[in-house]
């Protein structure tokens, strides 16, 4: 079954919400549209459309907003579009592909990597040097895959773009990838990019003080607004061919608090900018 994009997941959302506060059960939105509630649930998960009539009266129930009804409309019009990846898309795999929706749509993304450097600030010869030894991806893929990562960096110079914070394990740096001036190339491309307002890049050196296995996890922590309505928050894990999005209160609140853990005991940005300087001055001599 096809995953849902990040506007059905944004609708059902947004319905579950206004049934919610309206006091009403799945059982009350049932009635209203005279179906089974089992059919409410899988609205409210994004698992399926509704009709703009069916969308209106329910909204109506419970006593929405006009501004926030003709909101929920357009969203429902556009909910089965999946972001702008029409070109390269295709190369990302499936369970992937709900990530890059969600990531275009963003307006606050944090992330922490321990091994590789994120995928979204990869520059080429580092995607092309860490997927050199994969048999997954002959040439013609690979150079889909560059393209598509690529495209995704558009996000950070568009208009009103995310604002996105990384915290880095000294790992990042040091595991290196292809051959020296690669990894240079690349530790370029993060202080070029740690200079953007929008940008927020944090190194956690090797000897840093964290709490216990808080450095074991990589996860991504995703905001999207949502006018006149709750933000949509998300978490991201990736596994080696699959993924997890939780998107449960208690989930995205314990893995805010693993943010804020391992974020203090990063290095500042001006420190982290220097060590940065440091690793590609050894990556320079050898």
């Amino acid at each position: 079954m096809a995953t849902p994009t990040v506007r059905r997941l944004q609708l059902g959302n947004e319905l579950r919400h206004a049934r919610t506060a309206a006091g009403l059960e799945l059982t009350d939105a049932a009635k209203i549209l005279d179906c089974a509630p089992t059919k409410i649930s899988r609205l409210e998960l994004g698992q399926s459309g509704i009709t703009k009539g069916d969308l209106l009266l329910l909204l109506h129930e419970y006593g929405d907003t006009e501004e926030h009804k003709q909101w929920m409309v357009e969203l429902a019009r556009t909910r089965s579009a999946r972001g702008r990846w029409s070109g390269y898309r295709a190369a990302f795999p499936e369970w992937f592909r709900q990530y890059v929706d969600l990531e275009t749509d963003a307006n606050d993304i944090r992330q922490i990597q321990n091994e590789i450097i994120p995928g979204i600030l990869q520059v080429e010869a580092y995607i092309r040097a860490l997927h050199a030894a994969t048999p997954r991806a002959d040439g013609d893929e690979l150079d889909a895959r560059v393209k598509a990562r690529q495209e995704r960096q558009t996000i950070f110079t568009r208009e009103s773009p995310p604002n996105a914070s990384f915290v880095l394990s000294e790992s990042c740096l040091r595991r290196q990838i292809g051959e020296a001036e690669v990894m240079r190339e690349q530790i370029a491309y993060l202080m070029k990019m740690a200079l953007l307002d929008n940008i927020h890049l944090q190194v956690i050196p090797f000897g840093a003080q964290t709490f216990g296995g808080d450095m074991s996890f990589d996860f991504t922590l995703l905001t999207i607004p949502t006018p006149g309505g709750d933000d949509l928050e998300f978490v991201y894990i990736e596994s080696y061919d699959d993924a997890r999005y939780l998107d449960g209160k208690d989930s995205v609140a314990a893995y805010g608090g693993l943010w804020n853990r391992v974020q203090a005991a990063a290095l500042g940005p001006k420190e982290s900018l220097k060590l940065l300087e440091a690793v590609d001055g050894e990556y320079r001599n050898g």
